[in-house]
């Protein structure tokens, strides 16, 4: 990344996190730039993509002024039950691009269930106003996507799995890691290379332990928000 846009993404962090509120009087350029150890020019043009954005105002012999808040990008909750699962997918109507779709085997933990035959892989993209959010790399019980292969691919699988007739998910568990995205996920995500993602794996098991479902989703990191009530 150029380093106008990385200083850029710093201020605009400052401003997001409310260090630096509404009409907040930023440094000088020279400050900003001894802070980070640019040039001047290269502050100048990061406040300058700032300003187009909104979120600055320079005033002639005044300085440079806090004008906007940029808007709050953290909107996919980290959800702990399978039917909040189900209505976060079914609510935010993504977008899909499948980018691939075989018959590749998942590598399961010895207890994360027992495997099906066979599994249909689909590796997707979802966005959100065309801006994409996530990739998932799903594994799909064959039995289970036979049964209504046009809806699997046209549209997001935990909704169709929760609500489809005689299938029961007898065990959902989810496992969320802390990761940075290597250089085909940040393709996808159109992010920088090692930018900050986190990672959930989903496994579903029917009432015979069998894995009907494996997602892998690396979420971009500034798309996601963790809240959990702690007990006292």
């Amino acid at each position: 990344m150029p380093r106008y846009v990385q200083v850029a993404d710093v201020l605009r962090q400052r401003i997001a996190r409310g260090l630096w509120p509404q009409g907040h009087r930023l440094p000088s350029l020279d400050e900003l730039g001894g802070e980070f150890g640019v040039a001047r020019v290269t502050v100048r043009q990061a406040v300058e993509l700032l300003a187009r954005e909104g979120l600055l105002a320079p005033q002639q012999g005044r300085g440079t002024f806090v004008s906007g808040q940029p808007p709050n990008p953290h909107w996919i909750r980290v959800v702990t039950s399978l039917d909040d699962l189900a209505r976060m997918y079914r609510d935010t109507d993504p977008q899909i691009v499948n980018i691939d779709e075989s018959t590749t085997a998942p590598a399961l933990r010895p207890d994360e269930g027992t495997p099906a035959e066979r599994y249909v892989f689909m590796r997707r993209v979802h966005s959100r106003e065309g801006r994409p959010y996530c990739v998932i790399n799903i594994h799909l019980d064959e039995q289970v996507f036979r049964r209504d292969p046009r809806r699997f691919r046209d549209q997001t699988v935990i909704p169709l799995l929760a609500t489809m007739k005689g299938l029961t998910i007898a065990r959902a568990h989810q496992v969320l890691t802390i990761g940075t995205a290597d250089l085909d996920v940040a393709h996808h995500l159109g992010i920088p290379a090692n930018s900050p993602v986190a990672e959930v794996r989903r496994v579903f098991r029917d009432e015979t332990d069998r894995v009907i479902y494996l997602g892998e989703v690396t979420y971009r990191g500034d798309a996601i928000h963790l809240e959990m009530n702690l007990k006292p």
